[in-house]
């Protein structure tokens, strides 16, 4: 006997609730540390994950500037960007990018493995270079990765 098509869940407004991750990056590997806290930004943790309805969490990241990588990338990994321009590329090292803004290394890391066309995740993410965080009133729960 042929069933009739079920309606797919489709959540309200009403039915998502946002919490808060405080994730600690403290000697963890920077890639797999990324693929965590992608997967806690768009909400696919969630059984009522939808793709296309924003179930995703607040993530705050804390010890940005003790984040490792493995292999020889300490020394050999490049950051590219482009002014748009000929002859507009501009090229900086990975050790320098640690020494001067350790967020934007997290940042990218989790930017890159977003959906291409959700990059307003990215409002929720929260990265700190030191272990102290301003969202303590929002009362974010720790996550081991």
């Amino acid at each position: 006997m042929k069933r009739k098509n079920q309606p797919s869940f489709y959540p309200k407004p009403s039915d998502i609730s946002k919490k808060w991750w405080v994730v600690d990056a403290k000697n963890k590997v920077l890639g797999r540390l990324a693929t965590e806290v992608a997967v806690l930004l768009t909400g696919k943790h969630k059984a009522s994950y939808t793709p296309g309805v924003d179930m995703g969490d607040f993530v705050v990241v804390i010890n940005a500037e003790q984040i490792a990588v493995t292999g020889k990338k300490e020394a050999n990994k490049k950051y590219y960007r482009h002014s748009g321009y000929p002859g507009g590329l501009k090229t900086e090292a990975y050790a320098d990018v640690k020494r001067r803004f350790p967020e934007r290394i997290i940042e990218r890391a989790v930017k890159g493995m977003l959906p291409k066309t959700r990059i307003k995740f990215l409002n929720q993410l929260k990265v700190y270079a030191g272990s102290e965080h301003p969202h303590d009133a929002q009362q974010p729960e720790p996550v081991s990765v």
